[in-house]
């Protein structure tokens, strides 16, 4: 995170500017870098705070970070912002041994009263590798969230086949683009989005609104476009 969709321009500044005026009450990353030294001296604009407590600033107080990858220079994972308390977090390493290293990051936040249990999402690029991952996302929403409890579960699924989205539904959640549209949201690449990738989940809470950001300036920070959704319950 923090390039352009090349890796060829630095566009962190740019990034955070995008987050912030679309001013969300949760905003869920991957491959987010905690700490990059090559880059620190290569970038002079180069933050000296974890980049999801960068892009966090003052208008998101409360960030969950969850560790995924680590190498000699740095290291990088999933991030949650919150404009609300996040009572608890807990990140479950998925990995597949000798591959992407990836994971689930649990967070319980409290809104308002209640508890939303919000998971972000970053699976890996082989079908069987993803088989696995959701079966261990299956075993997290058994063991760890309430049947009647809100729930948030959002993403990178990389899951372009769909063949992963009906072991999902299999759990009880309910994809919000599929929901109000009848198909998936296309995400990537970015300019030119034809592959569903990314997904937002839900379950026991209302969702509306489902919107794909895939106009300026989102098409020139990430390969992705970003989706977001409104929900209540």
């Amino acid at each position: 995170m923090g390039f352009d969709l090349l890796n060829r321009r630095f566009v962190l500044h740019e990034l955070r500017e995008a987050v912030r005026a679309v001013s969300a009450d949760l905003v869920f990353l991957q491959e987010v870098m905690g700490e990059n030294a090559l880059h620190k001296q290569r970038h002079a604009l180069w933050p000296d705070a974890p980049q999801y407590a960068f892009l966090a600033d003052a208008l998101w107080p409360h960030a969950a970070y969850g560790r995924n990858a680590v190498y000699p220079h740095g290291h990088h994972g999933n991030a949650l912002l919150s404009k609300f308390a996040i009572a608890s977090h807990v990140n479950r390493d998925v990995s597949i041994h000798g591959h992407e290293e990836r994971g689930l990051l649990h967070a319980e936040i409290e809104v308002e009263g209640t508890v939303l249990h919000a998971i972000c999402v970053h699976l890996g690029l082989r079908e069987s590798h993803r088989r696995e991952q959701l079966r261990l996302l299956g075993e997290v929403l058994a063991n760890e969230v309430q049947a009647d409890a809100p729930l948030v579960v959002a993403g990178d699924f990389n899951d372009w086949r769909a063949r992963g989205h009906r072991q999902v539904a299999a759990f009880g959640l309910s994809e919000v683009f599929e929901q109000a549209q009848g198909r998936l949201a296309r995400t990537f690449p970015a300019r030119w989005p034809f592959l569903p990738v990314d997904r937002i989940y839900v379950r026991n809470v209302q969702a509306r609104a489902p919107t794909v950001l895939s106009m300026r300036p989102w098409t020139h920070l990430s390969d992705h476009a970003p989706l977001s959704v409104e929900i209540a319950w």
